[in-house]
């Protein structure tokens, strides 16, 4: 299978603006989770203003977008790495990728139980969240690696 021209062109830099994207979505929602974590703690006035900002609605409709991203990130970025190559490169960073993938899935799925007040849910939703963001910094300095080799090639 091949791609117009242009496509070929401008297909491979999609995935890396859609990560920052989805990395920069990724501290909005760790703001937003702690904002809503925050409510469970305070009391009076602050805890009033803590909930009419609707944290915990936020980061559940940001944590939704994210998995989106990730998962269509992925998968899309595999198939122009494969379309415009006719291989995959199986490196660090895909395997990094294809793990955060399943992280943000995996701290998704345990929504339902966050929110009926699972204390275990919460706290391995947070250590996931935290997990993945970490695992996201190094993909975003290995990633503009591959898009600088991609520019040198073009």
């Amino acid at each position: 299978m091949s791609l117009p021209l242009f496509l070929k062109f401008v297909a491979p830099y999609f995935h890396p603006v859609l990560m920052w994207l989805a990395l920069i979505l990724s501290f909005y929602a760790l703001y937003l989770g702690m904002q809503s974590r925050r409510i469970r703690y305070v009391e009076g006035d602050v805890k009033k203003e803590l909930i009419k900002g609707r944290y915990g609605v936020k980061h559940y409709q940001i944590g939704s977008l994210l998995l989106s991203l990730m998962v269509l990130g992925a998968v899309g970025a595999i198939a122009i790495t494969y379309i415009n190559n006719g291989k995959l490169f199986v490196g660090p960073h895909l395997i990094a990728g294809l793990g955060m993938t399943s992280l943000v899935a995996l701290s998704a799925s345990l929504a339902p139980f966050v929110q009926k007040g699972q204390d275990w849910a919460r706290l391995t939703h947070i250590t996931l969240g935290l997990i993945l963001l970490s695992l996201f910094g190094w993909q975003a300095i290995t990633g503009m690696q591959i898009v600088q080799k991609l520019i040198s090639q073009t």
